[in-house]
C-alpha cells in the first residue's frame, strides 16, 4: 500500500503493486462512512470502532481477510454488536514489532476519518 506522500507497506506485503493503491482506497473508503474512534492499546495492537448499517461487519470481515492473505503479519479480530439503527464494529487489529510503523499508519489513517462529534 502506498499513500501519495507516503509508503507503508514492507517488503512482506505480497499484493501486486498495481493493486496497491485500490486496497487503500477501500480502507480509506471504510473509515470514511464508518469510523468513529481509534484506540491504541500498545505499539502493536489497535481497536478501530466502526459504525453503520447491517452487513459492516461483513464488509469488514472481507477487507480484512484479503488485507491478512497478502500481508500475513496482520492479525485481524471483527467483533460485531446490533445498534439501534445498523451494527457497531470493534476492529482489533494486532502485528508483530517490526510492523509497528504499519499499524501506526493503519491507525492515523482511520483517525483521521473520525467524525470530530464521534462519542
Amino acid at each position: 500500500m502506498t499513500t501519495t506522500d507516503q509508503p507503508w507497506a514492507p517488503e512482506a506485503c505480497t499484493l501486486p503493486t498495481a493493486e496497491r493503491p485500490l486496497r487503500l482506497a477501500e480502507f480509506d473508503a471504510l473509515f470514511a462512512s464508518a469510523a468513529r474512534g481509534v484506540d491504541p492499546v500498545t505499539p502493536t495492537r489497535a481497536v478501530i470502532r466502526l459504525a453503520g448499517p447491517r452487513g459492516l461487519a461483513a464488509t469488514v470481515r472481507d477487507l480484512t481477510a484479503r488485507e491478512a492473505a497478502c500481508c500475513s503479519f496482520f492479525a485481524f479480530t471483527v467483533t460485531a454488536t446490533p445498534a439501534a439503527v445498523g451494527e457497531e464494529v470493534s476492529l482489533h487489529v494486532d502485528v508483530p514489532a517490526e510492523y509497528a510503523d504499519v499499524l501506526r499508519a493503519l491507525t492515523q489513517r482511520a483517525a483521521a476519518a473520525v467524525p470530530r462529534d464521534a462519542p
